[in-house]
């Protein structure tokens, strides 16, 4: 495995983003709906057919046989005496971190645009404690990161917020982050209880969103800055006091599988596509994305996926391939591929790591509960310290394996 290093450029001097963005729509459609909810979930009627994968054993995993929870981080005084000298780990890596004061703060959960190809490189996908993946319209996919332990002075593309943010923000107790949204998910996140929590452009340097150095559209050119966000929030009198973290389970120890795991495909559309390339050496995996659309019979062809801000490669510990239902509230919805992706209850899994695979249920009770990942018997799966990188794939979606080899292909319903 060859290390792709590329140098990190040097970004023109940032300024901030003026309240004008506001005025400029979001270029999802919108369509008048014929019946008002609050609730996107109220008025599901897209139905949702069996899996198409292979079955798994019939028992699930219920409320009563889950773990007790445990908490690995202090859910307040983190900044108190002493507290620099403590070897603190990062609960959403398993990780120490570089500058334990870090974790003395509300964690942020970030937009990252990963369409139209010329966003890419992004900036910090490497700097990122966990990364989910999900389809959002017409053949994309988004990126929304959740960053605790490190900072980035550039953070982006920013872009919209949908649905499914909801449930990310709820399971970490973090900011959103986002750059506006269709009216409707937009209304709907306003008047929830994540409020208060909702990070979106304004006038002046107050929430940290910089123009990028880049010759492009404003709209694929909005970064967000977490360095300064902390004393954005104080002035604002937001609150950003540590919250009580459930933590993952993790351990460098390689879990018993039967299945390799060399490569991870992953079909979104024909025009976007990836795959993960496992390295030995480093017990990572790499990111590859699609070099070009697979219109006009263009072959497959892949590049690697790169960070902006810190010239690294964008690798994960862990990938996590998540089997969740994608619904729509009503026919404007399906006509414009409004999707409810319902991360609550439980679903098929499966995770890889240390170039094995393993089968796995996900796991979430309540809204404002993690996600938790068992094996088919029920117990947690440790997974490896560091960078956890979950892909959201429909319940309708497949895959096949060959030898070493995963595809999976997602499905909308």
């Amino acid at each position: 495995m060859v290390l792709l290093t590329v140098a990190c450029a040097s970004p023109a001097t940032s300024t901030p983003v003026s309240a004008i963005l506001s005025a400029f729509p979001t270029p999802t459609p919108f369509q008048p709906q014929s019946e008002a909810s609050a609730n996107p979930y109220d008025l599901l009627t897209t139905p949702q057919p069996e899996p198409t994968f292979t079955p798994y054993p019939t028992h699930y995993v219920i409320a009563d046989e889950l773990p007790t929870p445990i908490e690995v981080a202090p859910s307040s005084g983190l900044a108190g005496d002493g507290f620099n000298s403590l070897n603190i780990n990062n609960p959403l890596t398993g990780l120490p971190v570089s500058d334990p004061t870090l974790l003395d703060r509300r964690p942020m959960v970030i937009k990252i645009a990963n369409s139209p190809d010329y966003v890419r490189p992004q900036s910090g996908l490497s700097l990122a404690d966990v990364v989910y993946e999900y389809y959002i319209e017409w053949g994309d996919t988004r990126f929304i990161a959740v960053f605790y332990g490190n900072e980035s002075t550039l953070v982006g593309p920013v872009r919209s917020g949908r649905y499914f943010d909801e449930h990310v923000a709820r399971m970490y107790d973090a900011f959103l982050v986002f750059k506006f949204a269709d009216p409707r998910e937009y209304s709907y996140l306003k008047e929830s209880t994540l409020n208060e929590f909702l990070v979106v452009p304004g006038a002046g340097t107050c929430p940290p969103f910089v123009t990028g150095p880049y010759d492009r559209e404003i709209y694929n050119n909005i970064f967000f800055n977490t360095t300064k966000w902390a004393a954005c929030a104080i002035k604002k009198s937001l609150d950003n006091s540590p919250q009580s973290l459930r933590g993952g389970f993790f351990t460098e120890e390689v879990p018993e599988s039967v299945l390799e795991a060399k490569q991870i495909f992953s079909l979104y559309s024909i025009y976007n596509y990836s795959y993960w390339d496992y390295d030995p050496a480093t017990h990572k995996y790499f990111r590859y994305q699609e070099a070009n659309d697979m219109v006009n019979k263009k072959p497959e062809a892949y590049t690697a996926l790169t960070d902006a801000q810190t010239g690294l490669p964008v690798t994960a510990d862990n990938v996590v391939m998540l089997f969740v239902p994608h619904t729509f509230a009503n026919q404007f919805n399906a006509e414009d591929q409004v999707y409810n992706i319902d991360l609550l209850d439980f679903g098929n899994a499966y995770v890889f790591r240390d170039g094995k695979a393993i089968p796995a249920y996900w796991n979430r009770t309540d809204v404002n509960e993690p996600l938790l990942l068992t094996s088919l018997t029920g117990n947690p799966i440790y997974l490896r310290p560091g960078r956890t990188f979950y892909q959201v794939m429909g319940t309708t979606s497949t895959y096949t394996q060959d030898g070493e080899d995963w595809h999976f292909v997602f499905k909308t319903p």
